[in-house]
């Protein structure tokens, strides 16, 4: 009974209350929140409304497991007529072996959707004639492999796509009530975020982990060995943060540089790791020119370093880069009409996250203590860059003044920020 009313309308206006009184209820149901997903609202799903309304090709990219099904169907049911074909199953996949002949049966459909439509490269060129032929013809496309979606549409589909990316749940999406630390701990991947405690969410990480190595990266085309790409993908999870050195981890795995940049690529093209770029200025200082590189969820990360728990999160080492990548991760996908990148100097000048809109400039220190300290080095940044504002993100409790206009933010609250 108790489920039945949790999938009514009243649930979402009640939505942090009751999964609270149902987590104190029912304390060893897993999938107790994830069952509610379909009632939060994603930070794009606006935008993909309005998109299918003028653009006759919108298409969804993002990890696998990241809720792009889930909320590609949640935008379906405003579709009576609406069509979803998911190309893992056979039976649909068949559906488009004469995927011409599909369509034009389907012509007066509102909507089609198809999901994983990197299994079927070659349809391209026939979506691009039809939707030529058929200037009301609508489809949504969801896509795991971005280097395979965006090197076919490029060529088949240019100026009758829009494209959008589903990150794993950002803390704006989440309930208000959500636990930080657990969201820290055990990242934004919906069947991460939204179970019932931290061993489940372990545990679905790591089989995710596997999964992803041992089927996904070969579903995707990528004839890799899985055992070699899993050390490299643990060797950067303990350098999460740091100056990405093709040469240094090209010496510790014994595969030549050149290897190692191609398996990188493979994992951020599969939304897995996360590229900051440096900030050019001209300076006379000589600057780091290499890339810092994060994995993006947080809660991989852990689950790659065998972290189960916040009390063994707080006390590793990576504590302090973990923070700051769940910070920019969140940053740039919340302004992502911003470029974004670091800046730092050969003598150790830093500034964690640069913004940058035309003539405005914004420098963002990110710190893990809850009493936050910036060094010399931020100061002198910041007038190299010629910021136009500066910020401390840090988890405090209330935003405060620094010094010289530099405001203390904690993540929650600065997201809400317009900085335009």
């Amino acid at each position: 009974m108790f489920l039945f009313i949790l999938m009514k309308g009243s649930f979402k206006k009640h939505y942090s209350d009751l999964t609270l009184q149902f987590r104190n209820q029912f304390p060893d149901l897993q999938g107790y929140l994830y069952i509610c997903t379909m009632f939060l609202e994603r930070n794009i799903t606006k935008s993909i409304k309005r998109s299918i309304k003028y653009s006759q090709v919108t298409a969804i990219l993002g990890a696998r497991q990241v809720g792009k099904t889930t909320l590609a169907k949640q935008i379906l049911k405003e579709y009576k007529d609406a069509i979803y074909l998911d190309l893992e199953k056979l039976s649909d996949f068949e559906k488009l072996k004469e995927a011409e002949t599909y369509f034009e049966i389907n012509k007066n459909v509102s909507l089609i959707c198809i999901d994983e439509i990197q299994l079927k490269p070659n349809i391209y060129k026939t979506l691009r004639s039809f939707v030529d032929e058929n200037k009301d013809a609508r489809f949504l496309v969801l896509g795991s492999s971005s280097p395979e979606l965006l090197r076919q549409t490029a060529e088949s589909l240019a100026g009758r796509i829009f494209y959008y990316t589903l990150h794993s749940f950002q803390l704006n999406e989440l309930s208000p009530k959500v636990d930080f630390k657990n969201y820290h701990l055990n990242g934004g991947f919906p069947k991460s975020i939204l179970v019932a405690d931290n061993e489940i969410s372990y545990e679905w990480r790591t089989n995710f982990i596997t999964t992803f190595l041992e089927r996904d990266l070969q579903m995707f085309g990528y004839e890799i060995p899985s055992k070699m790409i899993h050390r490299l993908w643990i060797m950067l999870a303990h350098i999460n943060g740091q100056i990405l050195t093709y040469a240094t981890l090209s010496k510790s795995l014994d595969v030549d540089a050149k290897t190692i940049k191609k398996y990188i690529d493979i994992l951020h093209h599969t939304f897995m790791v996360k590229l900051l770029e440096p900030y050019y200025i001209n300076v006379k200082k000589r600057l780091i020119k290499s890339p810092k590189i994060y994995i993006k969820d947080t809660g991989i990360l852990h689950a790659l370093l065998k972290i189960e728990n916040y009390n063994d999160l707080y006390t590793n080492p990576i504590f302090g880069s973990s923070y700051e990548a769940l910070v920019i991760e969140n940053i740039i996908n919340k302004f992502d009409k911003w470029e974004h990148f670091f800046y730092r100097t050969s003598d150790g000048t830093e500034i964690d996250l640069v913004l940058v809109k035309g003539l405005k400039v914004i420098a963002i220190e990110i710190k893990a203590s809850i009493t936050p300290k910036l060094n010399r080095g931020f100061w002198t940044a910041i007038e190299d860059i010629k910021a136009t504002k500066a910020f401390i993100i840090a988890p405090v409790k209330q935003t405060y003044a620094y010094k010289n206009d530099v405001l203390v933010y904690n993540l929650e609250d600065f997201l809400k920020l317009d900085l335009n």
